[in-house]
């Protein structure tokens, strides 16, 4: 019996090295049924030229405007033939048999909607146990608007061994079966940066699949190599993003509360933390991503258009 082809798709940001590096990992899968597709998110250079000369493989596109990292993965959507879709980002790498265990824990689990895989901290020169980012996560509080990152920060000796369900899948490496998503739709393109992978787990658990995390297929992250720089932009996404979750999937008495907590704790307690540490930059960051969720759309970080795309969402980042 055939293998179904999976369509692997990254999306690259001024960092064509670092893509090479997930291209080289995805040549030495043990699962070959694959095609690889490319998204230059408005890179300065682009490197198409130098893509193609070394991966001829790979199908390329290019987006002259800095489309988000939903938006960047929904470009590759129109050339994905694929029966599984697997988003990856360009930081990361895969391990030999990471997408066979993938494929076997969609195709054997009645009615899973998409899975990631364990993902561990790209290694440091010299250390010999990897270290845990992501092994599931809990839910998102209907009040505080936080949850947890399962086994992050923890040696990866084993605990985590088999398949689960859990809260969400993680943007950095996530598979869904292409049936979910002709079902679901892609990821809300509005949130730019953070928060659409929760947002998509939510769309695709209402419509009545389970979200899974599979510790048998591994990914090594090199973790957000470009968003640990933003300062001030990170604030705003994450803020903005945090509350528009919030608004799109508990439109419910659970939103008043959410609300309540939000000018009760968050707004005051933020506002008084940056004040206090002289953040002038990430308070007005803050300030204008509360302000975007209630009308003030108009500001500095919405006309921007040069925002990375690595990344995946981090809602216990998120302060307060």
């Amino acid at each position: 019996m055939p293998k179904p082809l999976i369509s692997i798709i990254t999306v690259n940001y001024n960092q064509a090295a670092v893509t090479c590096a997930l291209l080289d990992s995805i040549r030495r899968q043990a699962y070959a049924e694959v095609e690889v597709i490319v998204v230059d998110n408005a890179s300065r250079e682009d490197p198409q030229r130098m893509l193609l000369a070394n991966y001829p493989e790979i199908k390329y596109l290019r987006s002259e405007r800095n489309l988000g990292f939903a938006g960047g993965n929904n470009l590759a959507l129109r050339e994905a033939t694929g029966a599984y879709l697997f988003f990856i980002n360009n930081d990361a790498e895969l391990t030999t048999d990471c997408l066979t265990q993938l494929v076997a824990l969609l195709r054997d689990t009645p009615g899973s909607g998409m899975v990631s895989p364990l993902i561990c901290y790209y290694p440091a020169e010299g250390q010999v146990q990897p270290i845990v980012q992501y092994a599931g996560m809990t839910p998102v509080h209907p009040v505080t608007a936080r949850n947890q990152t399962i086994g992050q920060g923890e040696i990866a000796n084993g605990r985590f061994k088999n398949a689960q369900p859990t809260a969400y899948a993680h943007g950095a490496a996530m598979m869904v079966p292409r049936e979910v998503l002709e079902k679901v739709g892609p990821m809300a393109e509005e949130f730019f940066l953070y928060y659409e992978e929760l947002d998509w787990c939510e769309r695709i658990r209402r419509a009545g699949y389970s979200i899974w995390v599979e510790p048998r297929a591994r990914v090594y992250h090199k973790e957000s190599l470009t968003v640990q720089t933003l300062g001030a932009l990170k604030t705003y996404y994450l803020q903005r993003n945090r509350i528009y979750f919030m608004r799109r999937n508990y439109g419910d008495w659970r939103l008043w509360l959410f609300y309540a907590y939000l000018w009760a704790v968050i707004v005051p307690k933020s506002t008084i933390l940056l004040v206090l540490k002289g953040e002038w930059a990430n308070l007005r960051a803050f300030w204008q991503a509360v302000g975007w969720n209630f009308g003030a759309r108009n500001n500095h970080w919405e006309r921007q258009n040069s925002t990375p795309t690595l990344g995946a969402s981090s809602v216990a980042e998120a302060s307060a």
